[in-house]
């Protein structure tokens, strides 16, 4: 096979998964938070920003994480969709490597898992969430910039975008999502 093949056959395997945030290039090795303890990060996160993806598709986005079993995090992940239908799905995150305990892999209705690394949260305001996955010469990237409340400061947007930014993450792709009180009463009840 050339090489040109062999690119067309993993961009067509890249965008038959869903990819939204497609990179030239392997996948950055960024920091992770130090000494993260999940006790201390289960409960209720409000989606602030995030990369594009193919498989979140509405508003109002909240994630709630309860703690399962040493290394075992059930995952609630629920959406306001523009047809005013609430959408959630249930998966698992699962520590990786003990030694790595914000390294975990996330998975929903037996999907292959996917990184989910905790680089940065002081778990009472803000969490950084970031993932990627190598495809061949390509890599694709999620992130999250989460909060316990529905808004987070402009300061503390800026500090976590400025982390992703240092890594190579295009924070110019990334997108607000609404969490109006109002619009978001349907999740939040």
């Amino acid at each position: 096979m050339k090489p040109a093949q062999v690119v067309a056959l993993t961009l067509l395997s890249v965008v038959a998964i869903g990819a939204q945030v497609l990179r030239l290039g392997k996948c950055p090795q960024p920091a992770v938070q130090a000494n993260f303890d999940a006790n201390r990060y289960i409960g209720k996160w409000y989606e602030i920003h995030k990369l594009p993806t193919s498989f979140q598709k509405g508003q109002c986005a909240t994630a709630n994480y309860t703690l399962l079993s040493p290394g075992v995090i059930e995952v609630l992940n629920t959406e306001l969709l523009d047809n005013g239908t609430v959408n959630a799905i249930v998966g698992s995150a699962k520590v990786k490597n003990p030694a790595e305990p914000s390294k975990l892999e996330v998975s929903f209705n037996n999907s292959p898992p996917g990184p989910y690394w905790v680089l940065s949260t002081d778990y009472d305001g803000h969490s950084l969430v970031y993932g990627c996955t190598d495809y061949g010469l390509f890599r694709v990237e999620l992130s999250w910039i989460l909060s316990r409340k529905p808004t987070l400061s402009k300061e503390t947007l800026e500090k976590l975008q400025g982390i992703l930014y240092s890594v190579g993450v295009s924070v110019e792709n990334m997108v607000p999502t609404n969490q109006d009180e109002t619009y978001c009463s349907p999740v939040n009840q």
